[in-house]
Protein backbone atom coordinates (compact mmCIF):
# COMPACT_ATOMS: atom_id res chain seq x y z
CA UNK A 1 0.00 0.00 0.00
CA UNK A 2 1.23 3.54 -0.70
CA UNK A 3 2.38 5.67 2.22
CA UNK A 4 1.49 9.26 3.06
CA UNK A 5 3.86 9.91 5.92
CA UNK A 6 2.74 7.54 8.69
CA UNK A 7 -0.47 6.60 6.87
CA UNK A 8 -0.96 3.50 4.71
CA UNK A 9 -3.58 4.11 2.03
CA UNK A 10 -5.19 2.19 -0.80
CA UNK A 11 -3.74 2.63 -4.27
CA UNK A 12 -6.68 4.88 -5.12
CA UNK A 13 -8.58 7.02 -2.68
CA UNK A 14 -12.06 8.48 -3.03
CA UNK A 15 -12.62 12.20 -3.54
CA UNK A 16 -15.99 13.07 -2.00
CA UNK A 17 -16.31 16.67 -3.25
CA UNK A 18 -18.81 15.94 -6.00
CA UNK A 19 -21.22 14.36 -3.51
CA UNK A 20 -22.07 17.83 -2.20
CA UNK A 21 -21.49 20.51 -4.79
CA UNK A 22 -19.66 21.55 -7.93
CA UNK A 23 -21.16 19.04 -10.37
CA UNK A 24 -24.86 19.69 -9.82
CA UNK A 25 -27.30 18.12 -7.39
CA UNK A 26 -26.44 14.84 -5.67
CA UNK A 27 -28.68 12.52 -3.65
CA UNK A 28 -27.41 11.67 -0.18
CA UNK A 29 -28.53 8.06 0.08
CA UNK A 30 -27.08 7.22 -3.34
CA UNK A 31 -23.86 8.93 -2.29
CA UNK A 32 -23.69 6.91 0.91
CA UNK A 33 -24.25 3.70 -1.06
CA UNK A 34 -21.32 4.65 -3.31
CA UNK A 35 -19.08 5.23 -0.30
CA UNK A 36 -20.09 1.86 1.15
CA UNK A 37 -19.27 0.16 -2.14
CA UNK A 38 -15.89 1.91 -2.19
CA UNK A 39 -15.11 0.46 1.23
CA UNK A 40 -16.15 -3.02 0.12
CA UNK A 41 -13.84 -2.77 -2.90
CA UNK A 42 -10.87 -2.05 -0.63
CA UNK A 43 -10.68 1.74 -0.75
CA UNK A 44 -9.65 2.97 2.70
CA UNK A 45 -8.73 6.61 1.92
CA UNK A 46 -11.53 9.20 1.81
CA UNK A 47 -11.04 12.89 1.10
CA UNK A 48 -13.39 15.71 2.08
CA UNK A 49 -13.07 19.39 3.10
CA UNK A 50 -14.75 21.98 5.27
CA UNK A 51 -15.67 24.01 2.20
CA UNK A 52 -17.40 21.25 0.24
CA UNK A 53 -21.07 22.12 0.52
CA UNK A 54 -20.39 24.38 3.52
CA UNK A 55 -19.89 21.40 5.82
CA UNK A 56 -22.41 19.09 4.16
CA UNK A 57 -19.67 16.88 2.71
CA UNK A 58 -18.06 16.19 6.08
CA UNK A 59 -21.43 15.41 7.66
CA UNK A 60 -22.32 13.10 4.76
CA UNK A 61 -19.02 11.23 4.95
CA UNK A 62 -19.34 10.99 8.72
CA UNK A 63 -22.78 9.43 8.37
CA UNK A 64 -21.53 6.98 5.75
CA UNK A 65 -18.62 5.71 7.85
CA UNK A 66 -20.32 5.83 11.26
CA UNK A 67 -20.58 2.05 11.57
CA UNK A 68 -17.63 1.04 9.39
CA UNK A 69 -14.81 3.46 10.18
CA UNK A 70 -12.24 0.98 11.48
CA UNK A 71 -9.19 0.85 9.24
CA UNK A 72 -10.20 3.89 7.19
CA UNK A 73 -7.97 6.91 6.57
CA UNK A 74 -10.03 10.09 6.64
CA UNK A 75 -8.65 13.34 5.24
CA UNK A 76 -10.17 16.80 5.38
CA UNK A 77 -9.02 20.32 4.57
CA UNK A 78 -9.55 23.88 5.76
CA UNK A 79 -8.82 27.40 4.56
CA UNK A 80 -8.09 30.34 6.83
CA UNK A 81 -10.61 32.62 5.15
CA UNK A 82 -13.72 30.72 4.02
CA UNK A 83 -15.91 32.45 1.49
CA UNK A 84 -18.16 35.02 3.13
CA UNK A 85 -16.40 34.78 6.50
CA UNK A 86 -15.00 38.33 6.45
CA UNK A 87 -11.42 39.28 7.09
CA UNK A 88 -10.88 37.44 10.39
CA UNK A 89 -9.00 34.23 9.61
CA UNK A 90 -10.13 30.90 11.04
CA UNK A 91 -7.41 29.09 12.94
CA UNK A 92 -6.49 25.50 12.26
CA UNK A 93 -7.62 24.62 15.78
CA UNK A 94 -11.08 26.12 15.23
CA UNK A 95 -11.38 24.37 11.87
CA UNK A 96 -10.31 20.97 13.22
CA UNK A 97 -12.76 21.13 16.12
CA UNK A 98 -15.60 21.90 13.70
CA UNK A 99 -14.53 19.13 11.31
CA UNK A 100 -14.37 16.58 14.13
CA UNK A 101 -17.91 17.46 15.12
CA UNK A 102 -19.27 17.23 11.58
CA UNK A 103 -17.47 13.95 10.87
CA UNK A 104 -18.47 12.45 14.22
CA UNK A 105 -14.85 11.54 14.97
CA UNK A 106 -12.39 12.23 17.77
CA UNK A 107 -9.38 12.12 15.44
CA UNK A 108 -8.82 12.99 11.76
CA UNK A 109 -6.04 11.02 10.11
CA UNK A 110 -4.84 13.70 7.67
CA UNK A 111 -5.72 17.39 7.81
CA UNK A 112 -4.67 19.74 5.02
CA UNK A 113 -4.24 23.45 4.64
CA UNK A 114 -6.53 23.68 1.61
CA UNK A 115 -4.95 26.83 0.17
CA UNK A 116 -1.96 28.83 1.36
CA UNK A 117 -3.16 32.20 2.65
CA UNK A 118 -0.99 34.96 1.11
CA UNK A 119 -1.14 36.91 4.38
CA UNK A 120 -0.30 34.01 6.71
CA UNK A 121 3.15 32.40 6.36
CA UNK A 122 2.84 28.72 5.62
CA UNK A 123 5.21 28.01 8.51
CA UNK A 124 2.60 29.37 10.92
CA UNK A 125 -0.23 27.30 9.43
CA UNK A 126 1.78 24.08 9.33
CA UNK A 127 3.19 24.74 12.79
CA UNK A 128 -0.31 25.12 14.22
CA UNK A 129 -1.38 21.87 12.55
CA UNK A 130 1.73 20.23 14.01
CA UNK A 131 0.61 21.19 17.50
CA UNK A 132 -2.73 19.52 16.81
CA UNK A 133 -0.84 16.35 15.83
CA UNK A 134 0.94 16.46 19.19
CA UNK A 135 -2.44 16.78 20.93
CA UNK A 136 -3.88 13.80 19.04
CA UNK A 137 -6.55 15.79 17.21
CA UNK A 138 -5.07 14.88 13.82
CA UNK A 139 -2.68 12.17 12.71
CA UNK A 140 -0.68 13.97 10.04
CA UNK A 141 -0.34 17.35 8.30
CA UNK A 142 -1.06 17.98 4.64
CA UNK A 143 -1.06 20.98 2.35
CA UNK A 144 -2.88 21.50 -0.93
CA UNK A 145 -1.74 23.48 -3.97
CA UNK A 146 1.52 24.67 -2.42
CA UNK A 147 4.55 25.65 -4.48
CA UNK A 148 7.89 23.87 -4.13
CA UNK A 149 9.27 26.76 -2.07
CA UNK A 150 6.23 26.77 0.21
CA UNK A 151 6.57 23.02 0.68
CA UNK A 152 10.16 23.40 1.84
CA UNK A 153 9.27 26.13 4.30
CA UNK A 154 6.27 24.30 5.67
CA UNK A 155 8.11 20.99 5.94
CA UNK A 156 10.84 22.70 7.97
CA UNK A 157 8.21 23.84 10.51
CA UNK A 158 6.64 20.36 10.87
CA UNK A 159 6.85 17.22 8.70
CA UNK A 160 4.28 17.33 5.91
CA UNK A 161 2.84 13.90 5.14
CA UNK A 162 1.07 14.75 1.87
CA UNK A 163 0.71 17.38 -0.80
CA UNK A 164 -2.58 17.38 -2.67
CA UNK A 165 -2.52 19.01 -6.10
CA UNK A 166 -4.33 18.68 -9.39
CA UNK A 167 -2.55 16.16 -11.61
CA UNK A 168 -3.74 14.42 -14.74
CA UNK A 169 -2.86 14.13 -18.40
CA UNK A 170 -4.15 17.65 -19.06
CA UNK A 171 -2.63 19.18 -15.88
CA UNK A 172 1.04 18.22 -15.72
CA UNK A 173 2.66 21.40 -14.36
CA UNK A 174 3.63 19.73 -11.08
CA UNK A 175 6.12 17.53 -12.91
CA UNK A 176 8.54 20.44 -13.37
CA UNK A 177 9.35 21.30 -9.76
CA UNK A 178 6.63 20.35 -7.27
CA UNK A 179 6.53 16.57 -7.76
CA UNK A 180 10.35 16.25 -7.64
CA UNK A 181 10.34 18.30 -4.41
CA UNK A 182 7.83 15.98 -2.74
CA UNK A 183 10.01 13.01 -3.65
CA UNK A 184 13.13 14.70 -2.35
CA UNK A 185 11.46 15.53 0.98
CA UNK A 186 9.60 12.22 1.34
CA UNK A 187 6.16 13.85 1.07
CA UNK A 188 3.38 11.74 -0.41
CA UNK A 189 1.55 13.11 -3.45
CA UNK A 190 -2.24 12.96 -3.72
CA UNK A 191 -3.63 13.74 -7.17
CA UNK A 192 -7.05 15.36 -7.26
CA UNK A 193 -9.10 15.59 -10.46
CA UNK A 194 -7.07 12.75 -12.04
CA UNK A 195 -9.77 12.47 -14.70
CA UNK A 196 -9.70 16.17 -15.56
CA UNK A 197 -12.98 16.87 -13.75
CA UNK A 198 -14.51 14.10 -15.83
CA UNK A 199 -13.38 15.41 -19.22
CA UNK A 200 -10.69 12.75 -19.63
CA UNK A 201 -13.32 10.11 -18.90
CA UNK A 202 -15.55 11.42 -21.69
CA UNK A 203 -18.06 13.18 -19.41
CA UNK A 204 -20.26 15.97 -20.72
CA UNK A 205 -21.56 18.87 -18.65
CA UNK A 206 -25.37 18.87 -18.79
CA UNK A 207 -26.56 20.13 -15.38
CA UNK A 208 -27.16 23.92 -15.46
CA UNK A 209 -25.84 24.14 -11.88
CA UNK A 210 -22.58 22.36 -12.68
CA UNK A 211 -19.67 24.59 -11.63
CA UNK A 212 -17.57 23.39 -14.55
CA UNK A 213 -19.63 25.70 -16.76
CA UNK A 214 -17.53 28.64 -15.54
CA UNK A 215 -14.19 26.87 -15.96
CA UNK A 216 -12.14 28.02 -18.95
CA UNK A 217 -11.38 24.44 -20.02
CA UNK A 218 -15.08 23.70 -20.37
CA UNK A 219 -15.87 26.57 -22.71
CA UNK A 220 -16.79 25.52 -26.27
CA UNK A 221 -13.53 26.49 -27.97
CA UNK A 222 -11.45 24.78 -25.31
CA UNK A 223 -13.60 21.65 -25.39
CA UNK A 224 -13.15 21.43 -29.14
CA UNK A 225 -9.36 21.74 -28.89
CA UNK A 226 -9.01 19.42 -25.91
CA UNK A 227 -11.27 16.81 -27.49
CA UNK A 228 -8.74 16.44 -30.30
CA UNK A 229 -6.14 15.53 -27.68
CA UNK A 230 -8.56 13.19 -25.91
CA UNK A 231 -8.91 11.23 -29.13
CA UNK A 232 -5.50 9.70 -28.38
CA UNK A 233 -6.82 8.34 -25.08
CA UNK A 234 -9.77 6.89 -26.96
CA UNK A 235 -7.43 5.21 -29.45
CA UNK A 236 -5.29 3.69 -26.70
CA UNK A 237 -8.39 2.54 -24.84
CA UNK A 238 -9.79 0.84 -27.93
CA UNK A 239 -6.49 -0.89 -28.68
CA UNK A 240 -6.09 -2.38 -25.20
CA UNK A 241 -9.76 -3.01 -24.44
CA UNK A 242 -10.20 -0.50 -21.62
CA UNK A 243 -12.29 2.62 -21.04
CA UNK A 244 -10.95 6.14 -21.53
CA UNK A 245 -11.32 6.72 -17.78
CA UNK A 246 -9.28 3.62 -16.98
CA UNK A 247 -6.51 4.64 -19.38
CA UNK A 248 -6.42 8.17 -17.92
CA UNK A 249 -6.27 6.79 -14.37
CA UNK A 250 -3.66 4.18 -15.27
CA UNK A 251 -1.43 6.96 -16.57
CA UNK A 252 -1.68 8.83 -13.24
CA UNK A 253 -1.07 5.61 -11.30
CA UNK A 254 2.07 4.99 -13.37
CA UNK A 255 3.56 8.14 -11.81
CA UNK A 256 3.64 6.63 -8.32
CA UNK A 257 1.07 9.00 -6.81
CA UNK A 258 -2.28 8.38 -5.11
CA UNK A 259 -5.22 9.56 -7.24
CA UNK A 260 -8.54 10.36 -5.58
CA UNK A 261 -11.16 10.16 -8.34
CA UNK A 262 -14.68 10.92 -7.24
CA UNK A 263 -18.00 9.72 -8.57
CA UNK A 264 -21.63 9.45 -7.52
CA UNK A 265 -22.19 6.23 -9.43
CA UNK A 266 -21.24 2.74 -8.30
CA UNK A 267 -20.56 1.50 -11.84
CA UNK A 268 -18.09 4.34 -12.44
CA UNK A 269 -16.47 3.63 -9.08
CA UNK A 270 -16.01 -0.03 -9.93
CA UNK A 271 -14.57 0.80 -13.35
CA UNK A 272 -12.15 3.31 -11.83
CA UNK A 273 -10.97 0.78 -9.24
CA UNK A 274 -10.32 -1.76 -12.01
CA UNK A 275 -7.70 0.63 -13.45
CA UNK A 276 -5.39 -0.58 -10.66
CA UNK A 277 -4.76 -3.69 -12.71
CA UNK A 278 -4.09 -1.86 -15.98
CA UNK A 279 -0.42 -1.50 -16.90
CA UNK A 280 0.20 0.78 -19.86
CA UNK A 281 3.06 -0.20 -22.16
CA UNK A 282 5.77 2.26 -23.18
CA UNK A 283 4.19 2.89 -26.57
CA UNK A 284 0.88 3.87 -24.96
CA UNK A 285 2.54 6.06 -22.34
CA UNK A 286 4.56 7.87 -25.00
CA UNK A 287 1.48 8.42 -27.19
CA UNK A 288 -0.51 9.85 -24.28
CA UNK A 289 2.24 12.23 -23.21
CA UNK A 290 2.83 13.38 -26.77
CA UNK A 291 -0.89 14.19 -27.06
CA UNK A 292 -0.87 16.08 -23.74
CA UNK A 293 2.46 17.90 -23.45
CA UNK A 294 2.87 20.11 -20.41
CA UNK A 295 1.26 23.51 -20.83
CA UNK A 296 -0.57 22.67 -24.05
CA UNK A 297 -4.10 22.17 -22.71
CA UNK A 298 -6.55 24.77 -23.98
CA UNK A 299 -7.91 26.96 -21.18
CA UNK A 300 -6.77 27.68 -17.62
CA UNK A 301 -7.62 25.08 -15.03
CA UNK A 302 -9.57 27.53 -12.84
CA UNK A 303 -11.46 30.79 -13.34
CA UNK A 304 -9.26 33.83 -12.79
CA UNK A 305 -10.26 34.49 -9.16
CA UNK A 306 -9.50 30.92 -8.07
CA UNK A 307 -6.33 30.80 -10.14
CA UNK A 308 -4.78 33.33 -7.75
CA UNK A 309 -4.59 30.67 -5.03
CA UNK A 310 -2.72 27.94 -6.90
CA UNK A 311 0.96 27.91 -7.92
CA UNK A 312 1.53 29.55 -11.31
CA UNK A 313 2.24 27.30 -14.25
CA UNK A 314 5.96 27.06 -14.99
CA UNK A 315 7.18 29.12 -17.91
CA UNK A 316 8.78 27.31 -20.86
CA UNK A 317 12.57 27.40 -20.90
CA UNK A 318 14.12 29.89 -23.30
CA UNK A 319 15.74 28.37 -26.36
Amino acid sequence: MPSLGPLQVSRQGFGAMGLSHSYGQAEDQASIATIHRAISLGINFFDTATGYGEGHNERLLGEAIADRGEGLVIASKFIHRPRGAGSTPITARHAVEASLQRLGLDHIDLYYLHRVDPEIPIEESVGELGRLVAEGKIGAVGVSEASAAQLRRGHAAHPIAALQSEYSLWTRDVEVEILPTTRELGIGFVAYSPLGRGFLAGAEVTDPNDRRRVHPRFQPDAIEANSRRRATIEQVAKRIGASVAQVSLAWVLSKGVVPIPGTRHVHHLEANWAANGLELDEVSLAALEEAFPRGATAGDRYPAEQLKFVPPAPQPALA
